[in-house]
């Protein structure tokens, strides 16, 4: 069978072409119809909120900042502290909100042992939000780990 042609040949033989324009005509008019109904689909109720002169309720966390150097110095908001002291600030920032967040910067050469201890302490009192402060690489130092 050749395309193109207006020579049917012979009546006999099965005609193998499928018109594929029924098709294309169903497909595009679903389409529409979906695209029309999808934003109706989605719920929502119209309000009309009162208006309250109130300040905004605060959602920011609280977050305590230490920094454990090498010579292993705690210090709270850049001021030395004890651990001690620190399990203490950590108790009565967990009873002011449970979602304090504890940003812990430790130095490199820092033992494992003593970032274990102030994250120990944090959680004993109640802090489980508990960030590690880290650097990006430099290029010569992503280069040598390569």
């Amino acid at each position: 069978m050749s395309f193109g042609s207006f020579d049917h040949g012979d009546g006999d033989d099965a005609m193998s072409d499928i018109n594929m324009t029924p098709l294309i005509d169903v497909m595009l008019v679903l389409l529409v119809i979906f695209i029309i109904t999808a934003p109706l689909l989605t719920g929502s109720l119209r309000l009309e909120l009162p208006k309250v002169d109130a300040p905004p309720a605060q959602r920011t966390p609280q977050v305590l900042d230490v920094a454990l150097r090498k010579d292993g110095r705690l210090y709270l908001g850049g001021q030395p502290i004890t651990l001690p002291q620190l399990a203490a600030r950590f108790a009565a920032a967990a009873q002011q909100s449970a979602q304090t967040e504890v940003h812990l910067s430790a130095d490199a050469a820092v033992p494992y042992g003593d970032v274990a201890q102030v994250m120990g302490a944090a959680q004993h009192a109640g802090l489980s939000r508990i960030g590690l402060i880290t650097q990006p690489p430099t290029a010569a130092t992503s280069a040598a780990v390569r």
